[in-house]
């Protein structure tokens, strides 16, 4: 802008831009930037996107000096912060409520006040408001706020709802003095920023109705791990400054960047949040916003479609590559007009100055009672004394070192936050001011735990931990923990690929900075028994549950053992898939955002999905299993695997499973996935399984694009592998490799298959391993006839790692990948660049 006019008092949106923070502060600065830079072309990356900002105009950093200097406070303020130690809360607080009042007893200066007032009834003719219908929200705007290097968020007031001429000049007048809130002055003094070299400019912006519609925060990058290819949307009802201080758990959306680009409809999960309340307009008395309970219907709904979360991400997008770094964005939907508005954004602060090549990880080293659970905030373990602090008249009474336990928190409470070792809140979502401020303090917190204030009582020992995917953990007692740290600066990986072992997508984003060459073995077991927990038969057959409900036959009465099992069974699914109408549907997402999240995290390394391969007995102890499997002698050997696809008691289960993979693949793009058939005994049944998949749409690939495959080419067709872990597998080699598009070892079962052992019995697991001669064996005739035919032969487990003669001799065969849990790539790498290096590969 005209730097002649750096004294001004007002300057409008289109006037301004990033390189104006000194004029107007951080956030006005960004606001300005994208009004001016994104609001009126078309993407060119999303064409018919156009990023639309609420108009408005700023008051100066130069307005706020002149308020200071005509009414002679710099030396007053000065005199009340002499001497403050930020450590002594109880002084904090006197000091800044005494600049505080300073600030809001002090008049307008005259020629202030006319410029302000002009510009807002410029501002209403412009929108075609009049001065009372005009509806703006005034946010405070610091010189020193929405840095690369620093975060000041929560730390100023914002105002909503803010209507007529004289609620304006007030509420720009308590923005100025929160320029001193007890965080701000705190943060200041901590980060060595002067007071007085900070000023305060205000943001005076024509508010989007989101009180009738929905708000929330959008990051650009996964903000536990780091990961930088996803957009990371918050949403709850109201307008979003619930969602900002935490008072609410919003729903939680995930969309990957890297196939939205390319015109994919990429969320890979969605999370539905408790949403209990949300914050509207008041219609009377001075309050200007007021709570209001959220009804059963709205909290059981997503508070934004699909194709609204879709627009929103590709919004972040284009702002994030025209600022060429991650980005904290705030959106809010105006319900009366059902459009969409970006209203605030800023740099992101912690995860970007993070340095990849360093890693940290915290291990729990003992189990322990949970208390209680809630969203992960950072990927650390913390534990002291429980400290319940219920409002801000008790910040004083907190120790160093101990567990803060709240509601919420407050961005007044950054004094002590600071010296927790962890902190607990019921409420509040990973963008809340909770997990903004303990994630910037690297300090584990989780939040929207429900019921942390009730559970767990001041003085009581606790451990919590984040370390161990998104849902962190509350325990009893000091369980001990250990931080492993890796510095990857120097690593050179081996010529063998080596691949994870992936089971928890939560977890999945932070594995992607190990050192790697994709998944060699996706477990959806996990999925299934932790996000599902339902028998999918059961879905699939709820209907029947329900009618049992109001008609109990003369065999089925209130008295019979299996209707009490079937009703009970009908109350878990309704608990679980509220929101749900279509039980089955219901199945279908939770596999599908699952398997996509594994998918997205390794992308574009290829990820191997393993079919389900639940034992029947495994299969029976999830809701409603015992209804639909057979009670067998030996479950390892018995109704898995292959055989369950095709069976009529299984296959329409198994058709869901197939059409999680066809929406991973071709809804999100994520071409990346390939799928594995387990415990396949015959080449029977391996035609069986590719006819079925290919019946649901599932096509294989074909020689040709295999080819294309290997020199990186995008192909449609789908890689489809077989465990090798039956001794038939082996020896009819030629015979699967017709059918199949590679071999993944399963050393475990080729062992107990070979050797005749029960793996799961301790009694004779003294036997042997897969070191032994006759696996090894079965093992060398494997990988040259598979190679003979061109394709890739892999192994899953943890021999290669745990037993190096064993990682030399598969070596030496030339097994194309080995793939390990996560917890042990860095040494099996290590291990078989050793062997590499030995035998002269």
């Amino acid at each position: 802008m005209n730097k002649d006019n750096s004294a001004g008092f007002i300057f409008w949106f289109d006037e301004i831009g990033k390189d104006d923070v000194n004029l107007v502060g951080g956030k006005n600065a960004n606001l300005g930037e994208m009004y001016k830079n994104l609001t009126g072309a078309e993407s060119k990356q999303f064409p018919g996107e156009k990023i639309a900002v609420p108009f408005g105009f700023a008051v100066s950093a130069a307005s706020y000096r002149h308020f200071i200097k005509e009414n002679n406070l710099d030396q007053k303020i000065k005199d009340a912060l002499a001497g403050l130690d930020t450590h002594n809360i109880k002084q904090l607080e006197d000091c800044g409520q005494k600049v505080r009042e300073l600030i809001l007893s002090a008049p307008f200066p005259a020629d202030l006040e006319k410029e302000i007032l002009a510009a807002f009834k410029t501002l209403g003719e412009k929108l075609k408001l009049s001065s009372t219908d005009l509806d703006v929200a005034v946010r405070s705007s610091a010189t020193a706020e929405d840095l690369p290097d620093a975060s000041f968020a929560g730390q100023q007031e914002s105002y909503l709802n803010v209507r007529g001429e004289h609620e304006l000049m007030e509420s720009i007048k308590k923005a100025f003095a929160s320029l001193f809130t007890n965080r701000a002055i705190s943060y200041r003094q901590d980060k060595n920023y002067d007071h007085f070299n900070v000023a305060l400019s205000v943001a005076v912006q024509k508010m989007a109705r989101s009180d009738r519609g929905s708000s929330g925060v959008i990051f650009t990058l996964d903000t536990e791990s780091g990961f930088k290819d996803l957009v990371l949307i918050n949403a709850a009802w109201g307008l979003g400054e619930f969602v900002v201080k935490g008072m609410v758990t919003p729903d939680e959306f995930k969309i990957f960047k890297p196939t939205l680009k390319k015109g994919f409809k990429s969320i890979i999960s969605k999370r539905l949040g408790s949403k209990e309340k949300k914050l509207v307009y008041s219609q009377s008395g001075k309050e200007l916003t007021k709570e209001v309970a959220v009804g059963a219907d709205e909290r059981h709904k997503f508070a934004l479609s699909d194709e609204q979360i879709l627009k929103l991400a590709k919004w972040a997008v284009i702002i994030e590559e025209h600022y060429g770094r991650p980005m904290d964005i705030e959106w809010a939907l105006d319900g009366e007009r059902n459009e969409l508005f970006i209203v605030q954004a800023r740099p992101e602060t912690v995860q970007a100055a993070k340095n990849a090549n360093f890693l940290e990880e915290f291990v729990l080293q003992e189990s322990g009672k949970v208390i209680l659970q809630g969203a992960a905030v950072g990927a650390k373990i913390g534990q002291g004394k429980a400290r319940y602090i219920k409002d801000a008249s008790q910040l004083s009474e907190f120790q160093k070192g101990e567990v803060l336990v709240s509601e919420i928190t407050d961005p007044d409470w950054e004094p002590i936050m600071k010296i927790a070792s962890a902190i607990v809140t019921n409420a509040g979502g990973r963008t809340s001011h909770a997990a903004i401020v303990s994630r910037e303090l690297g300090i584990p917190a989780v939040v929207g735990t429900g019921h942390a204030t009730e559970l767990i009582p001041t003085g009581v020992e606790i451990t919590v931990s984040c370390a161990e995917g998104e849902v962190g953990k509350v325990y009893e007692g000091l369980l001990k923990f250990e931080v492993i740290k890796t510095d990857l600066t120097d690593f050179k990986p081996p010529k063998t690929d080596i691949k994870m072992i992936a089971a928890d997508p939560e977890l999945a984003f932070k594995y992607s900075f190990l050192p790697h060459r994709g998944v060699g073995l996706a477990r959806v077991e996990f999925v299934i028994s932790n996000f599902i927990k339902i028998h999918p038969n059961a879905l699939i057959n709820y209907q029947s549950l329900s009618n049992q409900e109001v008609s109990a036959s003369a065999k089925a009465t209130a008295d019979d053992p299996l209707f009490n099992y079937k009703r009970e069974v009908k109350d878990q699914i309704d608990m679980l898939t509220l929101g749900y109408p279509d039980k089955v549907q219901y199945y279908l997402d939770k596999f599908t955002f699952g398997v996509a999240q594994l998918a997205a995290a390794f992308y574009p390394y290829d990820v191997l999905l393993r079919f389900s391969d639940f034992k029947s007995n495994e299969y029976a102890g999830l809701i409603g299993g015992k209804l639909y499997e057979p009670v067998e002698e030996n479950p390892m050997m018995g109704f898995r695997g292959a055989s369950r696809y095709y069976d009529p008691s299984f296959e329409k289960a198994f058709s869901l499973e197939v059409e999680a993979v066809k929406r991973v693949r071709e809804e999100m793009g994520l071409w990346n996935l390939s799928v594995m058939v387990p415990f396949c005994r015959t080449p029977e049944e391996g035609k069986r399984i590719i006819a079925i998949l290919d019946q649901h749409g599932l096509k294989r690939i074909n020689t040709e694009d295999r080819k294309k495959k290997k020199n990186g080419d995008l192909v449609e067709g789908v890689e489809i592998w077989v465990m090798a872990e039956i001794p038939s597998n082996v020896l009819q080699v030629e015979e699967f490799a017709e059918i199949f598009d590679g071999f993944s070892i399963g050393s475990n079962d080729l062992t107990q298959l070979t050797l005749g052992l029960d793996r799961d019995s301790k009694l004779i697991a003294h036997i042997g391993n897969e070191r032994n001669k006759s696996v090894q064996k079965l093992i060398s005739i494997l990988i040259p006839e598979a190679h003979s035919r061109g394709l890739k032969v892999g192994i899953c487990g943890q021999g290669p790692s745990d037993f190096p003669d064993f990682g030399e001799f598969l070596v030496k065969l030339g097994i194309d990948s080995i793939s390990i849990n996560p917890d042990t790539v860095l040494k099996a790498s290590i291990n078989i660049k050793a062997v590499e290096e030995k035998i002269g590969k």
